[in-house]
Parts: C-alpha cells; structure tokens; sequence
C-alpha cells in the first residue's frame, strides 16, 4: 500500500536536493511530480489539485526563510510532510464510548467491502482492550452473512445476537433492536452491528441502513471502504454521508495492491477523520489509524513508533523484564532465549511486514531484500531449536557432531541447517555482547532466522563425522 506513491516522492525530492539554490521555479516543478504521483496513486484529481496549491501557497509565503535555510530541501519536505498529515486527517481519532453502556457501533458499506470480518476484527480488538462486546448479524441480504458473522464470532470467542435458523429471511430492523436490548440485559458495553450491503449504492440499501440507525441510535457509524476501490471512493463515500451521515471511516485490505488514493481522498473530501484500519488476513491485523505515522510511511521514513508497539504487544512483561536483566548482568544469551523471540515474531506477523515499518522499507534495496524473505524461515528455525534438548539450548557449546545429527533427524532439516543456525547463534551471542558494552546492530533473532545458504558437499560418507566437518 502507498509503495508507489512513496517511491515517486521520494524520487521528487531527490530532484530537489540536487539543486544547489530552490526558488519558485525549483517549488513548482517538485509540486508538479508530487501531483501527478498523487493522481497516479487514484487520488482524485480535485484532492491532489487542493493538495498541490497548499504546498505552493506555504511554500512561497516562506520563501525567503527557505533559501536562508542550511536545507532548503527539507524545509519543502516539512511542509509536505505537514500537509500529508492534514489530507489524512491531522491529530488521530478515537472511539467514543457512550456516557450510559452499551456502545452501539454500526457499520456500513458496500457488499465486498468486508464488513462482516472487520466485525469480527474490531470485537476482538475491543475485546483485548477489556470491553465485553457483542457481535448482532443484521445483514439478511447477503446469502450466508450471518453463517460467516458466526464462524469468526466463535473462532474468536465472541458472543453473537443472529436471527435463528428457520425464521424466513426476518427483519434486519428488529435484529438490531433486539440484539442492543440483549446487549442491555446481559451487560455488554458495545454492540457491533453488521448491516447489509450492496454491489452499488441504491436507496433501497439506504433506507434499511437509516431504520437502523433511527431505531438503535448509534453512538459510532462507521462507513467501511475497501482501499482498492480506486477512484470511485469520493462518489461512494459521499453517498453514504448523505444518506446515513456517517462518523468516521474504517479501511479494509490495506495489505493489498491498491495504490492507495481512496485513503487520501475520502477524509478530505467528506471532512470525516480515518478511525481504523485493516491491514491483513488475521484478527490481529487491525489497529487504530494515525495520520502522522502513515504520512511518515509514503514520505519512507518508517513506523518505528508501531513496530515498537507491536513488539510490546507480543512480548510479556515479566519475559521482557528477564531478558532485559539478563542482557544488563553481562549473562550469556541461550537458544531458549532465542526460541521465545522467534515466538514473538510469530505473534508480529510477516517478516517482510514487520521490517517494511523500517524507515527506508519502499527504497529499491531494501525492497529486494523484504521480497528475498522467507517468513517460513522462523517456522523452520524454530523446529530445530525445539528439537534439542533443555541442556543444549542452554550450553550450544556441547552441541557435538553426533548430537547435531539427532537434531537434524528430529526437526526434519539437515545437519547442515542445524550447524549454520548453531554458527549464527554464536555470532549473535557475540553481537549482543557488542552491544552491551556500546556497540551496535540487529536484533538477534532477525539475524539467525534468514535463508540458509547452499548446502556443501562433504567429504565423509559418516553422518557424524559430516557434521563435524561442517561445524568447522
């Protein structure tokens, strides 16, 4: 998402920094290149229009303290930077709870926007906040809408108000109603209600949408869009603005090809903030939207601040605590310690989305590198350090030849995988100590968990002693 808008401004400032003085002419040749990369990127031309002439606007009212500037350059680059945030919605919104429980959240779009699994998303997210939500399936016009609100509702371990089997296609209207007074006397502070959609807005959709609303009163109405639908987001959105007023919007398969336009161009336009995005397959892939951090990503200098979150989120307190105290003793680090990182970055998600949230992740390099990934690495990495026993994770020095085949054997790798992730380990172990006394680097488990390289071929026809061979 956003790649290509990221690679085209960042290519507009490179122009920028070589040249050697920046006057109106230098300003609007970079505004040019930065609206064609937003119209490339399915930004409405009326948006990057708007977009362009903020720039130009600041950009000459400070000119002459621009050209004074030891970095021009970036004195543009901060004011581009500013006007991202603003096109995105400036300062970040959050949910509003309602003063007297429960939380009525209704959630609309159209058909194929996945609004039935961001239901599910943002119950468990609310529910891993501590709130105690209820899932109601009001969209009776999707075949096997309720079935699939059912599925996710269980797999996650969420209560759900749906129509019973049997009953006729029923009347979303008093699903709604009856599934906010259940909510009411069993004591659940939000309820999520998944409306029906349609493969294009019509009145008949509308009218269902506004029944629902009259009858619930919801505190939230989210309008959810898919970020693929390119160039026909302003005409949607505005649709559902006027037709149910909505409050904030939410932002479906953010994971995807889209090029990213309907982000930048739906909340100027409707003036209506980003509240959530979506952003993966899994449950987890769901968090709140920050205008900043994601200006901060087109412009390729990352989303430290969200990879740190992430990381804390799948780290314990108490594992962070020891490992923490561990690194300040000077103790030696071991594959047990080892084997709850590659766990963590389980929990994170793909490597290659994980590291993308480094800043420079949409340089050409670094994206050869994120493709060269391969996240069943940690999988494979994984078997092997569970395949030894508690006394080799925690002295790998004793790991001989022979103890080195039985490992390969019982992860299913190869004596030459297993002596590779034993050299990286003691390399990492190394680094760390590096580290300790000032120096610098990676994480460890980045560094072990990365492709094995070809495997060599061995003089030795005994397995044992073939190991041994490759350890040196």
């Amino acid at each position: 998402m956003f790649e290509s808008l990221s690679e085209k401004f960042q290519s507009a400032f490179a122009t920028l920094r070589g040249r050697g003085r920046i006057g109106e002419g230098e300003i609007s040749v970079v505004c040019d290149e930065i609206r064609n990369a937003l119209i490339d990127s399915d930004v409405a031309r009326t948006v990057a229009d708007k977009f362009v002439e903020r720039i130009q606007l600041e950009a000459s009212a400070n000119l002459d303290s621009i050209k004074l500037s030891t970095n021009p350059s970036q004195e543009i680059y901060s004011i581009v930077q500013r006007e991202l945030v603003r096109i995105l919605g400036g300062a970040g919104r959050r949910l509003k709870f309602a003063k007297n429980p429960p939380t009525i959240i209704m959630l609309a779009g159209l058909q194929g926007s996945g609004k039935t699994t961001l239901a599910g998303k943002l119950s468990n997210f609310l529910k891993e906040s501590g709130n105690t939500p209820l899932l109601v399936a009001a969209d009776l016009q999707r075949p096997n809408a309720v079935n699939q609100l059912s599925v996710i509702a269980n797999g996650i371990d969420i209560p759900i108000f749906a129509p019973q089997p049997g009953n006729g296609v029923g009347d979303p209207v008093e699903v709604a109603r009856e599934g906010v007074a259940l909510a009411k006397a069993k004591f659940h502070n939000v309820v999520i209600i998944d409306t029906a959609g349609r493969l294009g807005v019509d009145e008949e959709m509308m009218e269902q949408i506004r029944s629902i609303r009259d009858v619930v009163k919801p505190d939230e109405i989210l309008f959810v869009v898919d970020a693929m639908i390119g160039q026909d987001a302003i005409r949607t959105a505005q649709a559902f603005n006027q037709g149910v007023n909505f409050d904030a919007i939410v932002i479906t398969k953010m994971d995807g090809d889209a090029k990213g336009g309907a982000a930048l161009s739906i909340t100027e336009e409707t003036k209506k903030p980003i509240l959530f995005i979506s952003n993966g397959e899994k449950t987890s892939d769901f968090d709140y939207f920050y205008p900043e951090r994601m200006a901060s990503r087109i412009l390729g200098l990352g989303d430290i601040q969200t990879l740190a979150e992430q990381a804390k989120r799948v780290v314990d307190t108490d594992t962070a605590k020891r490992l923490e105290d561990k690194f300040l003793s000077g103790q030696s680090f071991t594959l047990e310690d080892f084997l709850e990182q590659i766990q963590a970055m389980q929990k994170m998600g793909s490597m290659s989305k994980v590291l993308g949230l480094l800043p420079g992740a949409n340089s050409a390099s670094m994206k050869k590198q994120l493709a060269a990934i391969d996240d069943n690495e940690l999988v494979r990495t994984k078997a092997i350090v569970q395949s030894m026993t508690p006394q080799e994770r925690r002295e790998p020095k004793i790991l001989n030849g022979s103890r080195r085949v039985r490992i390969a054997n019982g992860s299913g790798r190869t004596v030459t995988e297993v002596n590779n992730l034993v050299d990286r380990f003691d390399a990492a172990a190394k680094m760390m100590k590096q580290m300790k006394n000032g120096g610098g680097g990676l994480p460890m488990a980045p560094q072990i968990a990365r492709p094995v390289p070809p495997k060599k071929k061995s003089r030795s026809g005994n397995p044992a002693k073939r190991a041994q061979e490759e350890s040196r």
